[in-house]
């Protein structure tokens, strides 16, 4: 999963891009003239960093602003972050966040349920939203002349929604249908949430997105009412306008609508710490399924530990970005254990997240030989130095995509209001310099330090065909550990 493809991670309304995959980068570097050049070349041809030209402002009622001039095209994207995710939720709750999202889309007093989205696409642009576990966002993108009417939409949804009690339950069970279509009934989705909650002891990261189907069951109209007026609200959001304006002309139609709008109460503080884990953990699923899966979960800092965030940052690049990297090369193409497998790093969290390994193993191999093999990678880490050329090429596709994204209004936009979301938007002006000092004994060491079997949470998925656990390579008390 790459840096853009994690905005989208969690729950989302139908017709949200999910995913925006990963890009070729191998072929668009080559074409961009990147391919192995030098780090003080590579910097000199990317140019002068964009985000130097961020506008920062904060208005009296605590909502902060960030605007970004792009003239090429007459549009803008318009996206309103809210640092609420499901991080936020208590047990017995879960999935409120997601399902305060859905409401947004009910309507106002002033305008109707389906108002918003008919008035958006009536001149060509488009909108929706999506909630991860650390924010919740909505977005609108296309002509720029709508900014003001777009402006005074979602002022007034930030100032009430109009929800009844059938109106509320309708909704509910779209959330749950959707649990079941995503969750339910997607074995690997099934897997990965029951090996999340068995990773996470004390944090709320133990639980989905989506929230627990009970829990969402449960959720009344008043929860609803409770959680809205206490997270929706301007000093708890992030408004940021990238495309076709003149900010100083934005800012002030910013003011007069949104910034009329009064602060509410400081939303509390999550103050929940995950403790260090001290021994493997094991979790088996056994469900229907054509092909059976692997997940390795490890506890791992976030930004805010910079020194071990960025080599692990590239640590994953360098284990699963395209067809060279060294899981695919060494475990698909060449010893045809896995059909499938990958890493994941995300540095761009609240608090610590993971660094996870995956995989489907090729038919014919079992989820033990498929460890062994992720087992052997992980050592060779541990051993050995990662080569020059294989660091560098970590670091031009890191690049590549972080300055190719950019060249789209609506990711420099997402880039902006993530960043701002778990932490501070300038963190995007170090993100290159940060990867750049990175050198193989850092990738090594945090590879010593984090990716031991003690810090380790193994997921595993075996298919069954009556619905009933089986002997063989996948029983717990198997092979496997």
């Amino acid at each position: 999963m790459t840096l853009f493809s994690r905005i989208f991670a969690g729950g989302s309304r139908p017709g949200a891009d999910a995913s925006s995959g990963r890009v070729l980068i191998a072929a668009v570097l080559t074409a961009i003239g990147l391919s192995l050049a030098a780090p003080a070349d590579l910097r000199a041809q990317a140019g002068p960093n964009l985000f130097d030209q961020v506008v920062e402002h904060k208005l009296d009622n605590g909502l902060k602003v960030l605007l970004l001039k792009e003239t090429r095209a007459p549009i803008i994207t318009l996206q309103l972050w809210y640092r609420v995710g499901s991080r936020n939720e208590c047990l017995g709750k879960t999935g409120i966040s997601h399902v305060a999202e859905y409401m947004m889309f009910k309507g106002t007093a002033k305008y109707g349920p389906k108002y918003f989205s008919r008035e958006v696409g009536r001149v060509g642009g488009s909108d929706n939203a999506f909630t991860s576990r650390d924010y919740t966002a909505f977005f609108e993108t296309g002509p720029k002349d709508q900014l003001k009417h777009w402006l005074e939409m979602e002022a007034d949804r930030m100032k009430g929604i109009n929800v009844n009690e059938e109106g509320f339950q309708t909704d509910k069970k779209v959330v749950l249908e959707e649990r079941r279509l995503t969750t339910d009934d997607e074995p690997q989705s099934f897997m990965e949430e029951a090996a999340l909650a068995a990773t996470f002891e004390a944090h709320p990261y133990q639980w989905p997105v989506i929230g627990w189907q009970h829990d969402i069951e449960s959720i009344s109209l008043e929860d609803y009412q409770q959680y809205y007026h206490r997270y929706y609200q301007p000093n708890n959001c992030t408004l940021v306008v990238v495309g076709d304006i003149e900010p100083k002309e934005a800012l002030k139609e910013i003011e007069d609508t949104v910034g009329g709008l009064p602060a509410g109460p400081e939303p509390p503080k999550v103050t929940a710490q995950e403790p260090p884990q001290y021994g493997e953990r094991l979790v088996w699923v056994h469900r229907e399924a054509q092909f059976p899966y692997l997940l390795m979960s490890y506890h791992t800092p976030n930004w805010q530990t910079p020194e071990d965030a960025y080599p692990l940052e590239l640590l994953s690049r360098i284990l699963s970005a395209g067809h060279s990297s060294r899981l695919y090369h060494d475990l698909v193409y060449e010893q045809k254990l896995a059909l499938e497998v990958g890493a994941d790093y995300d540095l761009y969290t609240c608090d610590p997240f993971l660094f996870m390994l995956s995989g489907q193993p090729m038919p014919g191999k079992t989820l033990a030989q498929l460890e062994a093999g992720l087992d052997t990678e992980l050592k060779r880490l541990q051993t050995e130095l990662v080569s020059p050329r294989e660091l560098l090429k970590a670091k031009n596709q890191a690049s590549a995509e972080f300055y190719l994204h950019q060249d789209s209004i609506f990711f420099r936009a997402m880039l902006l209001g993530q960043t701002e979301s778990v932490a501070r938007w300038t963190l995007l002006k170090e993100y290159i310099p940060k990867l750049q000092q990175v050198t193989a004994a850092d990738v090594r060491r945090v590879a010593q330090k984090y990716l031991v079997p003690m810090n380790c949470t193994l997921g595993l998925l075996a298919p069954v065909k009556t619905g009933k656990p089986e002997g063989g390579h996948f029983h717990p008390g198997g092979a496997i550990r």
